[in-house]
């Protein structure tokens, strides 16, 4: 018999989620964007939640729907090849290249940075990602106990503290939000600015790896039928997609304040030690380091697990989870001492090229089955958001690299395509794409109903 899922299993699940996914970058980058906003903060922030909250809700469900085991037998539906180069590129992004690592160097510069003599910063940076990689590494080698260290600890004490930093800008303003000029960045096209914004999150491209997670605590607790693994995803993720929009919504009204008060930061953890300081004083700093850290170890607990069961259901025949695991976790140690700064300019190209790939094969994944998993339209839509997303790619470059000889004769062919200047010069071509390789395959199968 069919286990059904009481409604605290399902707020636990979805607070799993919420704790899994809010990180590093949920929490300076929605600071940041309300800060150089001002008074549009509203209209940028519908575009962040929209890709930080609504893809990632959708990418969960696609999971589901999609009927497949995991993003390297949803993304088998294209090629043998590409199931393996776009799930190690993804992975990696979300493992110990990028995501990872800044969970530990955001959480020490945020939190921790400012305590720390500067002439020792260095060795003050390794000790704290030695200890903080280490704490996440033993949880996640007791992948099994996510649900409870997530979903049921961590997270209701980061809720706790980060709710009382909004309820004070909310009853204790810093600012008129209406009097804050935006910069020029969010003059126009606002939501779309937001819209690529909340690409730094990488939450969208989490929720392809940890649905598995959340399949896998769901089929614990007794979940088996597919249909009732779909409808268990989407009830659990919308407890996700509300704590979510919530947190979002309150840091970017929160952010927008604070640009009246000390003016635009240079990057959303600057502004949030600025803020906490405002309101909480000397205890600012402490209270700041605990937000910071538990955000932090948690998103770090679900990466390093998530990372280890693909590459072991990959390669089977390889190494062991706890052996990944330690690799990952190394390497993150690694980049990690590389700076906040690197990672992040590092982290934003790639994010240009992946985060299109991620959203096509989200939406494709959800009507896979109504077009019988058909090859021709998923080779064709991700082969064209590829080539177009390269372009986009090439122009979130470094401006040094940027102006050479090389890129800027390619970049003059991209810019003559439709919605470049916003960075969304794949939209137009995909969906054109997709509407094409749906005719030619529903028209064949119609063909071939006839003859039979």
């Amino acid at each position: 018999m069919e286990k059904k899922l009481s409604k605290s299993n399902y707020f636990f699940i979805g607070s799993m989620l919420f704790g899994l996914f809010f990180g590093a970058g949920n929490l300076i980058f929605p600071v940041h964007m309300g800060q150089e906003a001002g008074y549009k903060i509203w209209i940028a922030c519908i575009g962040f939640i929209t890709t930080g909250t609504g893809l990632t809700f959708l990418g969960i469900v696609a999971m589901g729907l999609s009927g497949q085991k995991n993003l390297f037998n949803l993304a088998g539906l294209v090629s043998k090849r590409w199931s393996y180069f776009f799930t190690i590129l993804l992975y990696l992004t979300i493992g110990p290249f990028f995501a990872l690592p800044r969970t530990g160097t955001v959480s020490y510069t945020i939190g921790f940075s400012n305590i720390m003599p500067k002439e020792y910063s260095s060795l003050a940076l390794f000790i704290f990602t030695l200890v903080f990689f280490g704490m996440a590494l033993v949880f996640s080698l007791y992948p099994s106990k996510i649900l409870l260290w997530v979903g049921k600890i961590f997270n209701p004490l980061f809720l706790v503290i980060i709710s009382l930093l909004i309820l004070f800008a909310i009853f204790n303003p810093m600012s008129d939000i209406s009097t804050l000029i935006p910069n020029e960045n969010y003059m126009t096209g606002t939501f779309f600015k937001g819209f690529t914004e909340g690409y730094n999150t990488m939450d969208a491209i989490a929720s392809l790896a940890f649905g598995v997670i959340v399949v896998d605590t769901l089929r614990d607790l007794g979940v088996k039928e597919d249909k009732e693994i779909v409808i268990s995803l989407a009830k659990a993720g919308f407890v996700s997609l509300i704590l979510m929009v919530i947190i979002y919504a309150g840091l970017s009204f929160v952010g927008a304040q604070s640009g009246g008060l000390f003016g635009i930061s240079e990057n959303g953890g600057i502004a949030l030690a600025q803020i906490t300081q405002h309101y909480f004083g000397a205890l600012g700093s402490i209270v700041l380091a605990i937000i910071v850290f538990l955000a932090c170890i948690k998103t770090a607990i679900g990466l390093i697990s998530s990372c280890s069961d693909i590459f072991v259901e990959m390669f089977p025949r390889s190494l062991s989870y706890k052996a990944y695991a330690c690799i990952f976790t190394f390497v993150s140690i690694i980049v990690a001492n590389m700076g906040l700064s690197s990672i992040i300019s590092f982290s934003i190209p790639v994010l240009m090229f992946i985060y299109p790939l991620v959203i096509v094969t989200i939406f494709l994944s959800m009507f896979t089955r109504k077009f019988d998993n058909s090859c021709l339209v998923w080779k064709s839509a991700v082969t064209v958001t590829a080539i177009f997303s390269i372009g986009d790619m090439l122009n979130a470059l470094p401006d040094e690299i940027k102006e050479s000889k090389v890129i800027i004769p390619v970049l003059n062919i991209y810019k003559k395509t439709p919605l470049f200047s916003i960075g969304m010069s794949w939209l137009i071509p995909v969906i054109i794409t997709v509407a094409i390789t749906l005719l030619i395959h529903f028209s064949k199968k119609k063909a071939i109903d006839k003859e039979k």
